[in-house]
């Protein structure tokens, strides 16, 4: 490929860091630039509600590279810049300030938002979300001893904050729309282990409940009223009630966009020439044989290499599996593979779930859709082995841990 090819990333995040690095380790020498509307260079979201949270790393560690990285590979970084429209006819990104940019090949990884609450009282100050670096801080900060913080939302991100926010000391209560925690994300079973865990850890759970309003005095929050007439006393309120993919500017650019911007599995986009990967891209997975949007870090990951290749001209798909982790107090969890919603039988435990040491499979008749291990080690990739030989397993095989998981691939 010609080096007077200019390739363009906006975003800024991991999958945005990760594209600029594998652009240049697979070869292109020609301009490339990072539009990014932060001020940061490219960060990983995942320690701002772990590590970085907890006070476990420092600042320096969310970063995707060190800070003269981008200056020794010729990367321009135009930080604290918004990328207004994408004109695929005239392969141009239009800046705020009407800065044009031309393009040869364009990555879009916009990544996604959080969703706003939209309540009476939801602009109230200490009212707060985790998406960003000084999302991460603002949290730190109000997770002290003795600080009563409600939590809106128990998905991953609900229940990490809680976490994180009980280790700090604070009185923690998480309002749950439905039965569980996670329940569909997770199902029933294991589902209750971690609320379980949020429990034993002295964690209030409330759930059904249907937030009314948020009050509060002289403009800052000072609790939640339910539906049914209960008022929950709050220091801070965090909000996690998920995340809403960036596609604007895709959209108002004429790309295909359906629950993210739709590519194919080699990660390119309605539009000649503009790719998409991380969370905002809902790709063709050729092992799942359909479309998927995976929220997670493995996709901002690992998509980029084969953006890359793709916006490059070589032949490249992504085909991983999904996965994701969580750290909640003393509970370590991996989990690989895909369910749809009510896609499984049932799920079948190897290990003791009462001492949440044990390892959970999702089954589809006698197939592993999915695994899960918690606070069990080295075995993701057996469990993802597992899952791609579509292999017949018994159940008494799978639950016995004196049969090794490799022993089961067919």
């Amino acid at each position: 490929m010609s080096p007077a090819h200019t390739f363009v990333i906006v975003g800024g995040g991991l999958a945005a860091g990760k594209a600029a690095e594998a652009l240049r380790k697979e070869g292109h020498d020609g301009p490339l630039l990072v539009v990014a509307d932060e001020r940061e260079r490219p960060y990983i979201r995942p320690p701002l509600s772990k590590g970085y949270l907890l006070g476990k790393e420092e600042r320096d560690s969310i970063f995707v590279h060190p800070e003269d990285w981008y200056t020794e590979h010729d990367v321009e970084l135009l930080l604290g810049t918004q990328a207004r429209a994408v004109d695929p006819r005239a392969k141009e990104v239009e800046l705020d300030g009407g800065r044009r940019l031309g393009y040869d090949g364009l990555l879009l990884a916009t990544g996604s938002s959080p969703r706003r609450l939209s309540v009476p009282g939801a602009d109230l100050d200490n009212v707060l979300y985790l998406r960003r670096v000084g999302d991460s801080e603002r949290l730190k900060a109000a997770f002290t001893k003795g600080a009563r913080i409600v939590v809106i939302g128990g998905g991953w991100i609900g229940l990490e904050t809680a976490a994180a926010a009980r280790t700090a000391g604070a009185e923690v209560t998480v309002l749950e729309h439905s039965e569980l925690p996670l329940l569909k994300v997770l199902g029933r079973e294991a589902a209750e282990v971690f609320a379980a865990l949020h429990r034993d850890h002295g964690v209030r759970l409330l759930p059904h409940a249907e937030v009314e309003r948020l009050t509060g005095s002289d403009g800052r929050v000072d609790g939640v009223r339910l539906a049914d007439g209960t008022h929950l006393a709050a220091d801070a309120v965090v909000v996690g009630i998920g995340i809403t993919p960036n596609v604007r500017l895709a959209q108002e650019a004429g790309l295909e966009v359906r629950d993210g911007i739709v590519t194919d599995a080699h990660l390119r986009t309605s539009a000649a020439g503009i790719y998409a990967a991380g969370d905002v891209a809902n790709a063709y997975h050729p092992v799942l044989d359909r479309h998927l949007r995976v929220e997670h870090w493995a996709n901002a990951l690992n998509q980029p290499a084969t953006a890359a290749q793709s916006m490059l001209g070589k032949e490249a798909v992504y085909d991983r599996l999904p996965y994701f982790y969580t750290d909640q107090y003393d509970l370590g969890m991996e989990y690989t593979g895909y369910v749809a919603p009510g896609g499984y039988d049932r799920v079948v435990f190897r290990g003791d779930t009462a001492a949440r040491e044990f390892v959970a499979f999702w089954m589809s008749g006698n197939r592993v859709l999915a695994g899960m291990n918690v606070n069990v080690w080295d075995v993701i990739d057996d469990i993802r082995d597992l899952v791609l030989s579509r292999a017949g397993v018994d159940d008494a095989r799978l639950r016995d841990p004196g049969v090794p998981l490799d022993a089961l691939v067919g």
